[in-house]
């Protein structure tokens, strides 16, 4: 499970300081890709397969923009020695990752946001809305 909250920076080249924790999570390579929200998502390569499994599994009309969205600006990574990975401009320019990020587990994947975007989105998620979910799971 991918868990926690790192901030880091991005430098010129569009490299990131990878937490080591969630490097070790998802392996030695993975996918990086737009996510919703105007974030990107990191994802395993085998929770990546799961993911292409379940949009094949759509009917046509819904399949193409889903591959549209997710395959054709994804990337593999790889850390360098260092476990920095490095984000390619299209990902970044639509994330809008210049400087400040924020890099977060998210059980199944990691998303990576702008600093000011990761708190705009936190702040509207307000606790009577956790609330009402967690009932309707049965917390």
């Amino acid at each position: 499970m991918l868990i926690g909250e790192y901030s880091h920076t991005i430098d010129a080249k569009g490299r990131i300081n990878f937490p080591a924790k969630l490097r070790e999570s998802l392996g030695g390579n993975f996918i990086i890709t737009r996510g919703l929200d105007h974030c990107l998502y990191a994802y395993s390569l085998e929770e990546w397969e799961n993911l292409t499994e379940s949009i094949k599994s759509l009917p046509r009309s819904k399949r193409r923009n889903m591959e549209r969205f997710f395959f054709a600006g994804a990337i593999e990574a790889q850390p360098d020695k260092q476990g920095r990975i490095i984000v390619s401009q299209n990902l970044r320019e639509y994330a809008s990752l210049e400087k400040n990020v924020v890099v977060v587990g998210a059980s199944d994947r990691v998303e990576i946001w702008d600093q000011q975007a990761w708190q705009q989105s936190f702040e509207e998620c307000t606790p009577e809305a956790i609330e009402e979910i967690m009932d309707e799971l049965g917390f």
